[in-house]
């Protein structure tokens, strides 16, 4: 007897014995089609990195950025030729310790993800010595939102390269562009993604938890102040960290809940910087950027810093 599933039965009359069956051939290889396919998707699932639990701003789309590339959210201005210095301290194995941040807005730009981007460098001092440099790729889209396309963090121990293992790029390797700060920053708005890249486990969101509050630094008091808390979603017992944005400057203090590092900043110094200290800001760029060529695979991808447009030197 042939079932509806196309088996042959083939049943004893008499005895109630239990039948045998037999597989078509055709059927038999729908069957194993079958099972290949499924096993295919199933691969191809748990290849798929778990989607992060917030989402950027605005979608992603370089159409809307500017070429070329300008930073004047009054939350995060970045005016190519100003340095930005924070003090304070924080706690990376050995106790509290003296911590110093410099972050200097080049008028270098760098082609990411199909956005032109201004390159940021950054060192990272602990009890003054260099612990990390970094270049970093920020641009900012139509609608005000500042986003980080990328970084690349080379890191030292007792000033000597000690590696680069957190590199990341929108674009590669299924990393994902997020927003530093958002264009209209508003209180009970969802978190927003800052900042992804399954490669190297790299996940960062942040929401605005607080408005019109008042601090004080170094460089002076200000009233009108947003608070970011920010938060890694892989590493949750690393805490939140808190940054305090005043409108017109940029980010003037971090804090911090529950994050065992216990790091804390203010901002120091603010200045712009002269032309012989342009270009040696310049010269560190290129320098970071010719190491990256030689040691990163990712940043190998990526296409050759350049100049803004009009800049000589």
């Amino acid at each position: 007897m042939i079932s509806a599933t196309g088996l042959v039965c083939s049943c004893a009359e008499k005895g109630g014995s239990m039948p045998s069956v037999r597989v078509r051939p055709a059927t038999l290889s729908i069957l194993v089609a079958v099972l290949l396919l499924f096993a295919t998707s199933v691969t191809a699932s748990a290849d798929e990195p778990k989607p992060p639990p917030c989402n950027t701003a605005t979608p992603f789309d370089p159409a809307n950025f500017p070429n070329p590339p300008k930073i004047d959210n009054p939350w995060n201005p970045w005016i190519p030729g100003t340095q930005f210095t924070w003090a304070g301290e924080a706690d990376r194995g050995g106790g509290l310790l003296p911590h110093r941040v410099v972050t200097t807005v080049t008028d270098l730009t760098k082609m990411i993800n199909g956005v032109r981007t201004l390159v940021i460098v950054e060192k990272d001092i602990n009890e003054g010595d260099l612990e990390e440099a970094e270049l970093a790729f920020h641009a900012q889209d139509t609608a005000g939102n500042v986003w980080n396309l990328g970084e690349y963090p080379e890191e030292y121990d007792e000033g000597k390269f000690d590696g680069a293992p957190d590199v990341w790029i929108s674009g590669l390797e299924k990393a994902q562009a997020g927003n530093i700060v958002v264009g209209n920053p508003q209180l009970g708005a969802p978190e927003y993604l800052q900042g992804w890249s399954p490669d190297i486990d790299f996940l960062d969101c942040a929401k605005v938890s607080k408005m019109e509050q008042r601090t004080c630094a170094p460089v002076g008091c200000y009233e009108n102040v947003m608070i970011v808390d920010e938060r890694s979603p892989l590493e949750p017992e690393s805490g939140h960290q808190l940054k305090y944005y005043a409108n017109g400057v940029g980010s003037v203090r971090v804090g911090f809940v529950d994050d065992p590092e216990g790091e804390v900043l203010v901002l120091t110094k603010v200045g712009k910087l002269s032309p012989q200290e342009m270009a040696k800001a310049r010269q560190e760029a290129l320098k970071l950027e010719e190491h990256a060529y030689k040691i990163s695979k990712l940043y190998r991808q990526t296409p050759p810093i350049e100049p803004l447009p009009g800049v000589t030197g």
